[in-house]
């Protein structure tokens, strides 16, 4: 028998907040800002994200070294990506996100009945301006900081770590998150249920429980 879910652990972004500005109009900018014509966009910059995370901590690490590759594959040198990152990282602004669709009201479902907390890759520096900005730094019992306090996801010790401190079981916990990748496979690594936010994609591995929207949550499904 299945045992009863004591934790609920959430991923930050595209889960709970997306930027009110989008990646492709703040890389329109920073193009601009450096004088050359665009030859990447943001869904591609989102897709290969993951393949540099051996960057460094930072998000700007990770980020110089994406756009660097970009470059040099387009034919240009490496330098141009370091500018272009350097141009992107100047007009992101961290705290300029809104919740999405469902996330405040599955906050206050879970936050009477659970422990809850969070795994989000991703520093302290970009990550907690989000949740001041929303204002619900104080929903979370523990936050962990994929890059930071420990490898990022999918490696299943984030959640390790943010159940070790909430003092729960993996298998009394489910995770919420949008990333196929990060958040389902690595939950599932860590032995945690895994909430899956659709995409429209086939999922690929297949989560626990699926919803249109982070508001799902609120309906408690695994009760």
């Amino acid at each position: 028998m299945t045992p009863p879910v004591e934790a609920v652990l959430f991923d930050l972004d595209d889960t709970l907040c997306v930027y009110e500005q989008t990646a492709d109009e703040v890389l329109a900018a920073a193009f601009e800002a450096v004088g050359v014509q665009p030859f990447f966009d943001g869904d591609e910059y989102v897709a290969r994200f993951d393949e540099f995370l051996d960057a460094g901590e930072e998000i700007v690490d990770i980020r110089r070294a994406c756009f660097a590759t970009f470059a040099e594959e387009a034919g240009y040198d490496s330098a141009l990506g370091h500018d272009i990152a350097a141009a992107y990282t100047e007009r992101r602004d961290p705290s300029g996100v809104a919740f999405t669709p469902g996330a405040r009201e599955a906050l206050d479902a879970v936050a009477d009945e659970y422990r809850v907390g969070m795994v989000t890759n991703g520093d302290p520096t970009l990550q907690t301006p989000k949740l001041d900005s929303l204002g619900i730094g104080d929903r979370f019992e523990t936050v962990v900081h994929g890059g930071v306090d420990a490898p990022y996801k999918p490696n299943p010790e984030p959640f390790h770590v943010a159940l070790d401190e909430l003092d729960v079981e993996p298998e009394q916990a489910v995770h919420v998150g949008n990333s196929l990748e990060s958040d389902v496979r690595g939950a599932l690594a860590a032995g945690v249920r895994a909430a899956w936010i659709a995409n429209g994609t086939d999922p690929d591995p297949q989560p626990d429980y699926v919803f249109e929207t982070v508001a799902g949550v609120a309906a408690e499904p695994w009760r």
